[in-house]
């Protein structure tokens, strides 16, 4: 069985945990009973270190990394559960339990083994939706046979003994650390209490041995809290290390599974397709699906997730440049996956003649109904404060939305900088009356950006000055927010506000006029007085 030499190397790091923690508990209890009985005064040093290691030997609950999620049944999804199956059965590996969707850009497997992970248990198998909105079948099919090729090497048993061996050693470290620090803030505290009790009695040499005391607290309290803290790091570092390269090679043979059954080029194609997913991912929750959140506004139903789709149809050509080449990263022994561009080069040197899939329909396919499984995600994968957000009827819609909230909300440091120059409401008006007066540079010198710089501070009051008349004519409604899944959105400023089509061009040349050398806050006048004029 070839579980069998990893579980027990496995076993053997996790004893070597509780070994360590045994003889810190006896040394600490054999120094308590030689200092009771000839420095009773410094007993408690041997109580105090032992606490920290008995709460990290005692962990009750280890967490399992189970990911909210959607479960697929097969009934509700023939085609997939069909897939799975099939390549189980290829891999040589019995098919999981359960299919769980998820809302993240990648896969995975699990597996409540037991009894030292030699008995299997309930497997499941997790798959991420932005995974089938942006991979075809082929590819689809590879990262699934890598992840079943985790099952028929039993790699999924062993996460259980090596997940509570890490939980053990870092809820130990951070215990430690908490605990000096907590020790150290009680001394500190107490001692400036009675420093200040003694300058209010007037007894000044009790007050600076007190504070002197502090001093010494807060450079040396807590040495040998440390002392331990340094010993846990040493094995927390040999115990990752060990356990993390045999993840690693895990990874390589789960490659050399998927490239066997699905052949070489459909999974070379997911391992550079996944990390430009999980880029695109990133970007698209942040700056599309939850963008009115603070606004207490979601998107359309089953769009929260589904959207990503649209997204990765509109960027292609972008993501095309991404996905030329493999991300590059320095290799750690504390990684747990091989670098792609390394994975991806061990695979091309397998041998030619591996069966490949060509099928290139959009992995959506596998799902009876994709629209509404996104619904139904939504329902799971959201978190309880989210789920009862009122929804924007479209994009567009959610857009401006979001962006008139936040005009309504709108600070900067350069409104923050006017209003301490001015001691008044800092509108745009306000700024061009200082730009007027000549305070262009003083007021700029109270910014973050001036760094001596007068380029630089004239730079940041021109992008500051541009944000507060975009946020003070969308609050007025006389800005319509155009939405792209192609690039960030854009202003389209009213017409009575410009007397013209192009009012973003018209805005950046009136804002670049005002702070220009001299300035010529005439033309930024005059769209304000417009936009007064057309409300």
């Amino acid at each position: 069985m070839r579980a069998l030499p990893h579980a027990v190397r496995a076993v053997f790091l996790l004893m070597g945990f509780y070994l360590l923690g045994a003889a810190l508990l006896t040394a600490c209890a054999i120094a308590m009973y030689v200092l009771l009985h000839w420095a009773p005064v410094l007993s408690s040093i041997p109580v105090i270190l032992s606490v920290p290691v008995l709460r990290g030997l005692f962990v009750l609950r280890v967490p399992t990394g189970t990911r909210p999620g959607l479960l697929l049944t097969e009934a509700e999804e023939p085609r997939l559960w069909h897939t799975v199956r099939e390549l189980a059965e290829r891999v040589g590996t019995d098919p999981p339990s359960e299919i769980v969707l998820t809302a993240d850009p990648g896969a995975s497997v699990t597996e409540d083994a037991r009894f030292l992970a030699l008995v299997p248990g309930t497997r499941r198998l997790h798959l991420g939706l932005p995974l089938l909105l942006g991979l075809d079948e082929a590819q689809v099919r590879a990262v699934l046979a890598h992840e079943l090729g985790h099952y028929a090497h039993h790699d999924t048993r062993l996460v259980s003994l090596t997940v509570r061996g890490r939980t053990h050693v870092l809820r130990t470290i951070q215990h430690s650390e908490s605990f000096a620090r907590w020790q150290r803030k009680k001394a500190v505290d107490g001692h400036l209490r009675k420093a200040a009790k003694a300058a209010a009695r007037g007894r000044a040499r009790k007050r600076r041995k007190h504070l002197r005391r502090v001093v010494l607290l807060r450079r040396y309290s807590g040495t040998s809290l440390r002392m331990l803290i340094r010993l846990y790091t040493a094995y927390g570092n040999h115990y990752l290390r060990s356990t993390l390269a045999v993840s690693r090679r895990q990874e390589y043979a789960a490659d050399r599974a998927a490239a066997r059954i699905t052949g070489r080029a459909a999974t070379v194609s997911a391992l550079r397709e996944v990390p430009v997913l999980e880029t695109a991912h990133e970007q698209y929750l942040h700056g599309y699906a939850l963008m009115g959140v603070e606004a207490g506004l979601l998107p359309p139903h089953g769009e929260v997730f589904g959207g990503f789709g649209a997204l990765l149809a509109a960027r292609a050509p972008e993501l095309a440049v991404l996905r030329a080449e493999p991300p590059l990263s320095d290799p750690s022994p504390y990684d747990s996956h091989p670098p792609v561009a390394d994975r991806i080069e061990r695979i091309e040197e397998l041998p030619a003649d591996a069966p490949g899939d060509e099928d290139a329909r959009p992995a959506t396919a596998l799902l009876t109904d994709p629209g509404r499984t996104a619904r139904a995600l939504e329902g799971v994968a959201l978190a309880a404060d989210l789920r009862g957000l009122p929804r924007a009827p479209g994009w567009p819609e959610l857009l401006q939305h979001t962006m008139e909230h936040g005009a309504r909300t709108f600070t900067s440091p350069l409104r923050r900088a006017l209003a301490a120059h001015t001691g008044g409401p800092a509108t745009a008006g306000a700024l061009l009356t200082v730009i007027d007066a000549g305070g262009l540079d003083a007021l700029a010198a109270r910014l973050p950006a001036a760094t001596g710089e007068p380029a630089v501070a004239r730079g940041a009051v021109r992008e500051g000055l541009h944000e507060m008349v975009l946020a003070e004519l969308t609050e007025r409604g006389l800005v319509r927010w155009e939405f792209s899944w192609r690039r960030a959105a854009r202003p389209v400023l009213a017409h009575p506000v410009v007397g013209s089509a192009d009012g973003a061009d018209a805005l950046a040349s009136a804002v670049t006029a005002a702070v220009a050398r001299p300035p010529d806050t005439a033309p930024l006048r005059l769209l304000l007085a417009h936009a007064d004029a057309g409300r």
